[in-house]
């Protein structure tokens, strides 16, 4: 294995140039700091990046903790972190903690062990306080992603969920609907308690009575309760539309519906909160969709400057915009 006293023997130069070098820092003539890297090059010398961060206690290592890399909007977020950090000298390490505060354990620990620089987090639940406690301990800074944790107060970047689930239930009572279903994700998601609040919030607003019966909780990851969907459609007044949480409730929805020989939209018209990404082909879902790319670059951006401590004392609450798309999985009520 090279080493930099191996370069430094070549360059007929001390240690200590080509540790600045690499390190880029001291007053090198530009000849000579040229004439090093080319025979760094030329040995094919790699910088043993944990000495490295031992002298400069920083690794160039950010990690990426989300509850699922599967859903599209995940991934995209993902996407723009890793572009983000690449773009600023810095490595990502991702996570993927499956909705498990198990699994993002385990993760909390091999970042301690890691020791990278700092955590971009979107959190399993409620219940991830002390995975995030830790980490404060152990003086690592960390940005909370798209989902709040109570008790925790730090720097955030997520998306307005209460407006975008307003948005959408808006939509479907413009169309004539007044059964509107929400089925939604685990209530000790903070994202899933604001979607139902802009549900609660819409139907008041045009004075249409809550129906707590019409309302399903289930996991964000999959559509599990085939019995609460039959009671909702065998009702006397059943919906004539659902909101679905988030776009996997809402493809689990309508394999469902259709396997119950239910028509959308023509007899049940569904929309949901987050696109499917650029995979569908025919895109269907009527949808709020968030810049998920954004939700991850702007966390890495802010997560560095926490990082070099270039921002203010206090926490930066970053709430992006949605957008309300409307497409062919909604309609107005078959009786209009």
């Amino acid at each position: 294995m090279v080493t930099i006293y191996d370069i430094a023997k070549q360059a007929n130069v001390s240690a200590m140039t080509v540790s600045k070098v690499i390190n880029n820092t001291g007053k090198i003539s530009e000849k000579t700091r040229a004439r090093i890297k080319k025979i760094m090059e030329e040995m094919n010398y790699v910088p043993n990046s944990m000495a490295r961060s031992l002298v400069l206690q920083e690794t160039k290592m950010l990690s990426l903790l989300i509850p699922d890399i599967t859903n599209p909007f995940f991934t995209t977020v993902a996407r723009g972190a890793e572009d983000a950090a690449m773009r600023l000298g810095y490595k990502l390490l991702f996570g993927n903690s499956d909705e498990s505060l198990t699994k993002e354990k385990e993760y909390v620990d091999m970042v301690l062990s890691t020791r990278v620089d700092g955590v971009l987090f979107s959190a399993a639940s409620d219940e991830s306080a002390p995975h995030l406690q830790t980490l404060r301990t152990h003086r690592i800074p960390f940005v909370l992603l798209d989902r709040a944790v109570p008790g925790i107060d730090c720097d955030t970047v997520s998306g307005d969920s209460r407006e975008g689930a307003r948005k959408l239930v808006e939509h479907l009572i413009g169309l004539g609907h007044r059964r509107i279903a929400m089925v939604n994700g685990s209530l000790a998601v903070s994202t899933a308690r604001e979607r139902l609040a802009g549900y609660r919030e819409a139907l008041k607003l045009s004075d249409i009575p809550e129906d707590d019966s019409l309302v399903l909780e289930m996991n964000y990851k999959h559509f599990t309760d085939e019995t609460a969907l039959r009671r909702l459609l065998t009702m006397p007044q059943p919906p004539t539309a659902v909101f679905a949480g988030n776009n996997f409730l809402a493809v689990g929805l309508i394999r469902k519906l259709l396997e119950f020989g239910v028509r959308v939209p023509e007899e049940m018209s569904v929309v949901c909160f987050d696109d499917l990404g650029a995979s569908v082909i025919d895109p269907f879902f009527t949808v709020v969709s968030q810049p998920a790319y954004q939700f991850g670059a702007m966390g890495i951006q802010l997560l560095i400057e926490r990082i070099k401590g270039v921002t203010t004392p206090e926490w930066k609450k970053i709430v992006l915009p949605s957008e309300l798309i409307v497409r062919g999985s909604s309609g107005k009520p078959s009786a209009i």
